[in-house]
């Protein structure tokens, strides 16, 4: 008895047809995002903000923001250890300072909050570590690159091109 199986396309081997462009068919949607995205960033401490951005990324399997957040953070001089051990953060503390740590978790919670929430012990660690106005910047980046994850992944932008340099143009 032979039997076939049939695999799903996934993210990686998908063969992708002409996507839309958010930026060209809803640009007030696509600026809106950019204007959230750069106030979020502007009440966090900027290593934060690449930890969250790849880490988020990671865990959506976002090739393209991977790509170009950890170019972004060796430009800002994160180190190639620290970025190298970011998916396994939790068995590397030593790497990172409590404070990215519990940036880290709730990053983890806020991006997979479909498996179980926000934990309590997870949020009151981040809210030992932020005041509330860092915290609700810190949230605000977590949403804001999960957004930019899905408008990525959906369409299909290559891991080694950057949007932001054709905005600039």
């Amino acid at each position: 008895m032979t039997t076939t199986t049939t695999q799903q396309p996934t993210a990686a081997t998908a063969t992708h047809t002409r996507r839309l462009d958010l930026a060209q068919q809803a640009p007030a949607a696509f600026k809106a995002q950019i204007a959230f995205d750069a106030a979020a960033r502007a009440g966090l401490d900027p290593t934060v903000a690449e930890l969250v951005e790849i880490r988020a990324s990671q865990l959506n399997g976002c090739a393209y923001c991977l790509h170009m957040h950890t170019k972004d953070a060796r430009k800002h001089g994160e180190s190639e250890e620290r970025l190298y051990l970011l998916a396994a953060w939790r068995e590397a503390r030593h790497f990172y300072t409590p404070r990215e740590q519990a940036a880290l978790a709730l990053t983890e919670a806020v991006t997979l909050v479909a498996q179980g929430g926000v934990p309590d012990d997870v949020y009151d660690e981040a809210a030992a570590h932020f005041d509330e106005t860092e915290l609700a910047h810190l949230l605000a980046k977590i949403i804001s690159i999960n957004t930019w994850n899905r408008i990525a992944i959906t369409s299909a932008r290559r891991a080694g091109t950057d949007m932001r340099v054709a905005a600039r143009g």
